[in-house]
């Protein structure tokens, strides 16, 4: 804890501005229907963030134009620098699929009352080079 706690600025930094980039990719994206990350002047947190953040994090959510559950998942499963995974947060991109994962349990009118609707994605932003990162997220939403 002790020596990653070193680096901690420099790994917040990249992280923030990696979503950053993503997130103004997503947003003008033919295949995202919606897309939340508290940057935007419309997230309905933004005026918080920015009171209690130097940049915006990495933590995006966006949904998907007319994408199923299957089709949602089939394509969070196509990722190849971003990794499927159930917990977000960490120095590696990660994409989580709420529905199929962490909310797999939950029946979907539940589920849908809270804005967990099946073709909900979740994206965890790491610090690899950002191109890469562009890079997987055009080839995995085609």
């Amino acid at each position: 804890v002790l020596r990653g706690i070193k680096t901690l600025h420099l790994r917040m930094k990249a992280h923030c501005e990696n979503g950053e980039r993503i997130a103004h990719y997503l947003k003008t994206h033919p295949k995202v229907d919606k897309i939340y990350w508290p940057g935007f002047e419309d997230h309905p947190n933004h005026d918080v963030a920015k009171k209690q953040m130097r940049g915006f994090g990495g933590m995006i959510s966006i949904t998907l134009k007319g994408a199923d559950l299957q089709e949602t998942f089939r394509i969070a499963s196509n990722f190849k620098v971003f990794t499927l995974a159930e917990s977000l947060g960490g120095v590696e991109s990660l994409i989580n699929h709420p529905a199929t994962m962490t909310h797999g349990s939950i029946p979907k009118e539940e589920r849908e009352k809270v804005g967990v609707i099946d073709s909900l994605l979740r994206l965890s932003v790491g610090v690899e080079d950002i191109d890469d990162l562009l890079e997987d997220l055009e080839t995995a939403l085609k």
